[in-house]
């Protein structure tokens, strides 16, 4: 019964990455990102998506493994 989300899971990061290889392509012009009195280089708008998928991928799933633990706490206790 878990091969259906996982099915679901990884349609749904295959049909992201797509979206965002096809972004990337057609956006080619270069955007600095600022942030407080930080400021990066110039990188094309496609690349800076791809990251930003990237870690919103892995942040998502390391967040059920911290949340999880931390309600295994609250239950011991």
């Amino acid at each position: 019964m878990k091969t259906l989300p996982t099915l679901l899971t990884s349609m749904l990061l295959a049909a992201w990455m797509s979206l965002a290889a096809i972004i990337a392509i057609q956006n080619f012009s270069s955007v600095s990102l600022k942030f407080l009195t930080f400021q990066s280089i110039e990188i094309p708008v496609g690349v800076l998506l791809v990251f930003g998928v990237g870690i919103g991928s892995i942040g998502t799933a390391i967040a059920p493994l911290l949340l999880s633990s931390s309600q295994t706490n609250d239950d011991e206790i």
